[in-house]
């Protein structure tokens, strides 16, 4: 009798019962080894701020929102390809008229919108 081929067999059904239980154990301890670390470098930084460090608001308040309408900066064109030492920093300024728009009662809204539009 050909013992040769039961003594492949029972090796590959070692191998393939252990090999998963080897890379298990791998794993967790990669794992374990991955959460000490982690760990031993959080010891290491510096603590939350102390009340004291933390940010408080300035002497004159809480800086609020300004809300104004802005207008495009014409650019000079005399013909003449612009530098950049011409350019403006903002290309906005704010506008000589600061009121807001006011509605129609009988516009539509947006372009498209389904509504009847001026009259």
């Amino acid at each position: 009798m050909d013992t040769f081929g039961w003594d492949v067999a029972v090796s590959n059904e070692v191998v393939a019962g252990t090999a998963p239980f080897v890379v298990g154990v791998v794993i967790a301890a990669m794992l374990v080894a991955a959460v000490w670390w982690g760990m031993r470098v959080r010891a290491q930084e510096p603590g939350p701020p102390r009340p004291e460090e933390q940010p408080h608001l300035p002497d004159g308040g809480a800086v609020h929102e300004i809300r104004e309408a802005r207008e495009p900066e014409e650019m000079p064109h005399d013909g003449q390809v612009l530098t950049p030492y011409e350019l403006h920093a903002v290309p906005t300024r704010r506008a000589k008229k600061q009121s807001r728009p006011v509605w129609n009662t009988n516009s539509s809204g947006g372009f498209g919108s389904g509504g009847l539009g001026h009259h």
